[in-house]
């Protein structure tokens, strides 16, 4: 499955990975596919993560779904789902994209896939940008 996300400095595409994280991609989809996230900011941009998905655009919105996890490395252009202390619980809709190597949160919080185009693109992302429109296909094959 493929996540495209359009923004005004470009499209990012993501690879997800339903295999090891199946309720989290759905859950992902689902969103994507009622036009949640379209128009919605990304909250946090720090030097080695971009983050969105947030209603209230504070970062502190949202429910919570049960959290999957697997051993995918978090590297540049990883995809992971935002949780707060509570490890058994990820956020309904907050994701982000680590722009550096971030080992440290490898096991602990779910990783769904990696950009493989649009990396440019997140590097210019700022706090406040908006994600024009979110969606997600299933790739050939899957």
């Amino acid at each position: 499955m493929r996540m495209t996300v359009e923004t005004s400095k470009g499209t990012i595409v993501i690879q997800l990975d339903p295999t090891t994280v199946p309720n989290t991609v759905a859950n992902l989809r689902g969103k994507a596919d009622s036009g949640f996230y379209n128009g919605l900011t990304f909250h946090r941009v720090e030097n080695w993560v971009v983050q969105g998905g947030d209603p209230t655009g504070t970062g502190s919105g949202g429910s919570k779904i049960p959290s999957e996890y697997n051993n995918n490395p978090f590297h540049r252009g990883s995809v992971g789902i935002a949780r707060g202390p509570d490890r058994s619980k990820n956020s309904v809709c907050q994701w982000f994209i680590v722009t550096k190597d971030a080992s440290w949160l490898d096991g602990d919080y779910t990783n769904v896939g990696t950009v493989i185009s649009g990396m440019d693109v997140v590097d210019q992302i700022r706090k406040g940008d908006k994600m024009a429109k979110v969606t997600i296909t299933d790739t050939p094959g899957q």
